[in-house]
């Protein structure tokens, strides 16, 4: 028989999940794999940073000011930060954020958070987080207080609550010496001499100052601190929309405070609104046409769009738009949203959505059963996206079977438009996470308890898994498609008929980029139902010119190429293979 030479080149990029083995057009199988250029290569290392935070991360944001990087985390029953510089992630932490106010401990807990300038309320950037109980149930209707503090540090307490110094007398009535709009009918207030559960009734002009009508009569008659209290308490979150806090949840709550005062909820321009029949689970800044402020809102079932749109009609002024954009959407959990070059994805029930000015589904042939067949729904609010904008990379991780915490995450490339997946490595195990902006790697939170400690994981750097004075070979492998005859060879699709020959390796001739040893594998079948036949591993180095091969023959063959030692790592380039058509068998494996 004569001898043919065959490129690799013709396996298409990603990998195939769904379907038959014998049905792909693309590689079939991979762990911690990645392509670009259309060639697969190795997802790069990781190491612990920090090996003390004190439980599962349940919620992380991440930012950089005068040249160091804070990172904070959500837990159960705390919110802790760590500051690293913004070059290799070495640094310190964890600090306690002291929550003074409206934080319960729940084993419940997850986390929105975002940093933003309050120009008025607090004249600094501040930091804004919702510990919500939704981390069992997503339609969960528990409403919490949203907190508010200073960033970086500091503590934080119920956002909409501020103090005012008021002249109380006999009666049920106050005096704030000057004029004080914060002040509003139905805030809770509390302070020396003023009965539980007492609200404001009115408050109105008097003389230049503000007279004060509560609920009950003060039993102190002299000048008090009194605390007033928006009651901003809700089950979804929270989001920044510069200049305004958005709050959000029951039954299509949308609330905003007035402009660059986040602790000001009663403003003209401060509005609360019922929007959508489901509950709104998050919330993202997005820009429109001009410069006007405008979020998205996901509800249960809702895609709706804010936007400020001042508009006055004889002496009334309206300042916001809904425009409900979809009511025929889905949405997984509410950590599965993110933003990539002014693209909303996200993962819905049964698919995977886009927002670029109108909802899309984002075609998906390569694994979307793989993913929707083994989620685990019950732990649906534990499944998170994250990105890595150097590969162009969208990850969603999530509980795979039975597990409980994210074992694996499915991988949409923007650039290349292709899915793969993590092929449940370890380095998938993770519960939360931030990506890279002044930093330049992705921080992810391990999901792996030692004791009650988790260790959060720095991406992206090196090629080995690194762990304090531990370093462990991470093994990467890909796995062609089925390369033989009866298809037409290798690089050939859709061909109807082929030649029942079986295909006979004679050589192999590595083109990588690669460090340290690799090991190829023959593998595959007689039919497209019988079992798997793998060879022995050929191992080759960097310098290895060609694999030569001898008594390997399979009908429907395959190749897997792995790195599996210390410091390996490698990128493909064009694999020539020299294969004879070697003779007929109708029957029995090889």
């Amino acid at each position: 028989m004569s001898q043919k030479v065959i490129s690799l080149k013709g396996v298409q990029v990603g990998i195939q999940r769904d379907g038959t083995l014998f049905d792909a057009p693309s590689y079939v199988d991979g762990k911690w794999v990645r392509f670009q250029r259309g060639r697969p290569r190795k997802i790069g290392g990781y190491k612990g940073i920090f090996q003390n935070a004190p439980g599962i991360s349940r919620g992380m944001v991440m930012n950089s000011q005068n040249g160091l990087n804070y990172v904070y985390s959500g837990f159960s029953g705390t919110l802790q930060y760590w500051i690293t510089d913004t070059d290799d992630g070495v640094g310190s932490g964890p600090y306690a954020v002291t929550m003074t106010n409206g934080f319960t401990s729940n084993t419940n807990n997850l986390w929105q958070f975002d940093i933003g300038y309050d120009t008025n309320g607090a004249g600094a950037n501040v930091i804004v987080a919702h510990p919500g109980q939704n981390l069992a149930d997503i339609d969960s209707t528990v409403v919490t207080p949203v907190l508010y503090g200073t960033f970086p540090g500091g503590a934080m307490s119920k956002v909409g609550q501020f103090t005012a110094s008021v002249a109380l007398n006999s009666t049920a009535v106050g005096t704030i010496t000057g004029a004080d709009t914060r002040v509003y009918p139905g805030q809770l207030v509390t302070g020396t001499g003023i009965p539980a559960n007492t609200t404001v009734v009115s408050a109105l002009p008097s003389g230049g100052n503000t007279a004060v009508t509560f609920s009950n009569a003060a039993t102190v008659t002299s000048t008090q601190t009194l605390t007033f209290d928006n009651q901003i308490a809700v089950s979804g979150g929270c989001v920044i929309v510069h200049p305004y806090l958005f709050v959000y949840g029951d039954n299509g709550l949308i609330q905003n405070t007035s402009a660059g005062n986040f602790q000001d909820w009663v403003s003209a321009d401060a509005n609360a609104n019922n929007v959508a029949t489901g509950k709104i689970v998050k919330g993202m800044p997005v820009r429109g046409g001009t410069a006007s402020p405008s979020a998205l809102f996901w509800s249960l079932d809702s895609l709706v769009r804010v936007s400020y749109a001042p508009q006055t009609v004889g002496t009334s002024t309206t300042y916001w738009r809904y425009d409900l954009i979809s009511q025929q959407t889905s949405i997984m959990s509410s950590q599965c949203v993110i933003e990539y070059d002014g693209i909303y994805y996200w993962c819905g029930v049964d698919r995977f959505l886009a927002y670029n000015g109108v909802v899309q589904e984002i075609p998906n042939d390569q694994n979307m059963n793989y993913f929707f067949d083994n989620v685990n729904y019950e732990q649906r609010q534990k499944v998170w996206a994250s990105k890595v904008p150097r590969w162009g990379e969208i990850w969603w991780f999530y509980p795979k079977g039975d597990a409980t915490e994210c074992t694996d995450a499915i991988i949409y490339n923007t650039r290349l438009k292709k899915w793969y997946d993590a092929g449940q490595a370890p380095g998938a195990r993770r519960s939360a996470g931030v990506f890279s902006e002044v930093f330049r790697y992705p921080i992810w939170a391990g999901n792996d308890l030692t004791g009650s400690n988790t260790v959060i994981w720095q991406h992206e750097v090196g090629v080995n898994a690194i762990n304090l004075a531990v370093q462990d070979a991470i093994q990467s492998y890909v796995e062609t498609n089925s390369l033989g005859w009866n298809t037409g060879g290798p690089g050939v699709q859709d061909q109807l008929a082929g030649d029942n020959n079986w295909m006979r390796f004679d050589r192999v001739e590595p083109d990588f980029v690669q460090s340290e040893a690799m090991n190829m594998y023959i593998t595959g079948k007689s039919y497209a139902d019988d079992d798997d036949v793998t060879s022995a591993p050929y191992v080759f180095e960097p310098s290895t010119p060609k694999i030569d091969i001898h008594g390997e023959q399979r009908r429907e063959p395959r190749l897997r190429f792995e790195s599996n030692v210390l410091n390996g790592n490698f990128e493909m380039g064009d694999v020539l293979i020299s294969v004879d058509i070697s003779d007929v068998r109708g029957t029995g494996s090889p």
